[in-house]
């Protein structure tokens, strides 16, 4: 049997006897059927459970334009062009998209749409069903979000709340290796706090945890690009990527953070200032040649080292 004697028979069964049975049942489902005359284009039946669902009166589905109308704008262009093409190939096919509510609100919808073709192929009818899929969609939302903060959390130092070292890596070597490309200058500041040891073992290490939180939101208040990243790079000692940034604005930078931490006068009775303060080492480049953004951490390493042992509670470029 051909899909248009199969048509042929949907359309004798409506005008048979049997026709209130199955219309019951279709009407009895929490699915709402639908029948479109894709010459016309003028819905030839729609469920009324569409009426308690979406608010417009089940009379108020004319055609298909109505449909359309009623799709929002964000999803119109997208849904119609799948759904037209899919119709004129004769492929049947599913859709979602937000339907407006006759009360201004939205409401997700899964059409799932059977195209009738005649004995040429051509096609001559849809018929389908509506479901509504909000609660599957606002669960689908909850797990991106879910994921977002999974992500999130795993590229956050538990401490201090900022980056954490998996985060930096990540960052450095995507830096350096856009770096490569525009030759543009990468500078990194590594700074760890003064006498840290010293600092835990006298005022103990709820204390020292309390001083680098502290430290890290001092520091994250200061004005950054959306670009820059701030990191802890392990126990007292933290790192700045600061990508198309050359030499001397790294060194304004640093001495900034160097103030701003000077500025919070946390009382450190093993340090000789009395309070705590940074030593900062700053490696500027321009990516490429031997070294790659390893050596360039090892560089900056090695100018802190050199900070701390000419006297702490300076910038070493």
């Amino acid at each position: 049997m051909t899909e248009a004697q199969n048509f042929d028979g949907i359309d004798q069964l409506e005008r048979s006897d049997d026709w209130g049975v199955y219309k019951t049942l279709l009407e009895s489902t929490k699915a709402i059927p639908w029948k479109i005359n894709w010459q016309t284009m003028q819905f030839d039946y729609i469920g009324p459970q569409i009426e308690p669902l979406l608010g417009w009166r089940r009379e108020s589905w004319l055609s298909a334009n109505d449909w359309i109308e009623r799709i929002h704008p964000d999803d119109r262009e997208k849904t119609v062009n799948f759904c037209v093409s899919q119709s004129q190939e004769g492929v049947d096919h599913e859709a979602d998209y937000r339907a407006l509510k006759a009360d201004g609100s939205y409401v997700w919808i899964r059409d799932v749409v059977h195209v009738i073709r005649d004995g040429e192929g051509k096609t001559t009818d849809l018929v389908g069903f509506m479901f509504d899929i909000s609660a599957r969609k606002q669960m689908e939302e909850e797990v991106i979000q879910l994921n977002r903060k999974l992500e999130g959390w795993s590229n956050q130092d538990g401490l201090t709340g900022i980056a954490n070292r998996r985060l930096f890596d990540q960052t450095m070597a995507a830096e350096w290796a856009r770096g490569k490309r525009s030759q543009a200058p990468l500078s990194l500041l590594l700074f760890d706090v003064d006498h840290f040891k010293g600092y835990n073992d006298h005022y103990g290490h709820v204390k020292g945890d309390d001083c680098l939180i502290r430290v890290a939101r001092e520091i994250s208040a200061l004005s950054w690009r959306s670009s820059d990243l701030f990191a802890r790079y392990g126990g007292e000692e933290f790192a700045i990527v600061l990508p198309e940034t050359p030499a001397e604005a790294a060194l304004q930078i640093a001495e900034q953070c160097r103030q701003a931490v000077a500025a919070l006068k946390i009382s450190h009775a093993k340090s000789p200032l009395g309070h705590i303060t940074i030593s900062v080492g700053i490696c500027t480049l321009v990516p490429g040649g031997e070294v790659d953004h390893i050596g360039m951490i090892e560089r900056a390493d090695d100018k802190l080292y050199r900070a701390k042992g000419i006297g702490r509670n300076c910038v070493c470029s």
